[in-house]
């Protein structure tokens, strides 16, 4: 799951119900990654993020993550303060199923957490609690747990600096090798974005990346002499959501495209621009906040 350094902390194989400290509390960037499974019997399970471990009174609850499994299931989120539970944040799709192993992937930000589950995007949960008071992890209920990871993901970027629509020239032409990334937010109200790859010596656009929240639909295109070709849609899961954090990779082969999302490999585009040298232009637009954009 993305560019990380080595795991700074593992958890293997814990006792249920777990409770531990988070060496060097949760920064910006990390991730926080659990593999487990549901046992056949389950009826609900928590992940924790709490401000110690007293038990009376009780800890303060910054992030409170529930999946419960009664009829149709839901997943219920919220926090713990002062001993009182605040308003309950509920999502009803549900990735988890009885007898089935999960990962789940909490990414920290600075002003929420992003939860993906077996590789999937779930929810986002806003800070009630400052992350700094975060110094506990607990995991309680029906669960079987395998690994707990802590991963540093390196500098979060700051807000952004780079205006969109942005247009910027890659540090070399596009060859056979070369990796364009882009760290963004989505909006909170998108509609879509794009992200193009061209030529500045004619209106060329070899690859068209266009992911459109409101139908979630993924469209990729090219603009060859003055025209859109026939538009690829397939794409296993629609990645992106609003308000979403994400890093996306795309990777030049010499006869395609490869496109990552979050560490995810999402889609392929076979060259239809076959003059890779004179791709050497980035162009985004549309709903998001650009935050980094880097080539090599």
């Amino acid at each position: 799951m993305m560019t990380s350094d080595e795991p700074r902390k593992t958890v293997n194989n814990p006792m249920i119900p777990y409770v531990g400290t988070i060496l060097g509390g949760l920064v910006p960037g990390e991730l926080v990654v659990i593999h487990g499974s549901v046992p056949d019997d389950a009826d609900r399970f928590q992940v924790d993020f709490q401000c110690g471990s007293s038990i009376k009174p009780r800890a303060d609850v910054a992030f409170h993550f529930n999946p419960r499994f009664k009829r149709s299931g839901c997943i219920v989120c919220n926090t713990l303060e002062k001993e009182k539970w605040g308003w309950e944040e509920i999502t009803y799709k549900m990735p988890f199923q009885k007898g089935k192993s999960f990962e789940i992937v909490i990414m920290v930000l600075k002003d929420k957490f992003q939860v993906t589950v077996n590789e999937k995007h779930l929810l986002l949960y806003n800070h009630r609690i400052s992350l700094e008071r975060i110094d506990t992890l607990g995991i309680y209920g029906k669960v079987r747990i395998k690994s707990i990871n802590f991963i540093c993901n390196g500098e979060m970027p700051d807000d952004s600096l780079f205006g969109v629509p942005y247009v910027g020239r890659l540090d070399s032409a596009l060859h056979p090798g070369h990796t364009v990334a882009i760290k963004g937010e989505v909006t909170k109200n998108a509609n879509s974005f794009a992200i193009n790859l061209k030529s500045s010596d004619s209106k060329d656009i070899a690859l068209h990346l266009n992911p459109r929240m409101k139908t979630q639909v993924f469209v990729r295109n090219s603009y060859l002499h003055d025209s859109w070709g026939e538009e690829e849609k397939e794409v296993a899961n629609f990645p992106f959501s609003p308000g979403m954090y994400f890093e996306l990779i795309i990777f030049c082969d010499a006869h395609q495209f490869k496109v990552a999302i979050n560490g995810v490999h999402t889609l392929e585009y076979k060259h239809r621009f076959k003059q890779l040298e004179k791709i050497n232009l980035l162009e985004v637009t549309g709903d998001i906040q650009l935050l980094d954009v880097r080539s090599w």
